[in-house]
């Protein structure tokens, strides 16, 4: 009869324990200890979305402000990269190239960053920084970096990960990433996003 009742005492032991760490791993993480942004991929190999993942995790920028889950289209014989509220479209042999293609990551998903987290007042204050014809390019033959949105990209990837292996340095993109300091492109852009999207 001791012996049951002590094997009662234990297996009602293990059972609190159980109870407690099931309760304990059924509460969800809150979602800012998240390592990676909200995205899902569309196509890619494991290769090449590892590439996407490299890129966002190099930049020092907190890209989980962003209020939604974005779309990552990696497809073949795309030629350039392109973003719209919400997806991503990256060129399969850009993602070949590893580290050259990171600075082109971060200013595509920076995209999204202008889309879901600026409005007209604060797009306006910061064309005022960065300079350029209009936020967007009015028409299809205006040079790139004539589109403050392209500036803002290109700054902000260069800003939060300034890296020689960066294509969006101010060497390398010139006027895009150039017409404002880094230390005031942050603080910038902190002040935006606290109001927006913090």
């Amino acid at each position: 009869m001791k012996k049951l009742g002590r094997k009662l005492a234990a297996a009602a032991a293990i059972l609190a324990i159980a109870a407690l760490w099931i309760a304990s791993s059924a509460q969800p993480a809150p979602a800012r200890q998240r390592l990676d942004p909200g995205y899902r991929f569309d196509g890619g190999t494991p290769r090449e979305r590892a590439q996407v993942r490299s890129a966002l995790r190099a930049s020092s920028f907190d890209w989980r402000v962003l209020p939604v889950v974005v779309t990552i289209h990696i497809v073949a014989d795309l030629g350039t990269s392109e973003a719209a509220p919400g997806e991503i479209w990256l060129d399969r042999s850009l993602l070949s190239t590893g580290r050259f293609a990171w600075g082109v990551v971060q200013h595509e998903y920076a995209h999204q960053v202008d889309v879901f987290c600026l409005d007209a007042t604060r797009r306006a204050q910061l064309l005022g920084e960065l300079g350029g014809t209009g936020w967007w390019a009015s028409d299809g033959h205006a040079p790139h970096a004539d589109a403050a949105a392209e500036r803002f990209a290109s700054t902000l990837a260069w800003t939060y990960w300034p890296s020689r292996s960066n294509v969006m340095s101010p060497a390398a993109a010139g006027v895009e990433s150039s017409s404002v300091r880094p230390a005031r492109f942050r603080a910038l852009v902190q002040s935006v996003l606290a109001q927006s999207c913090g």
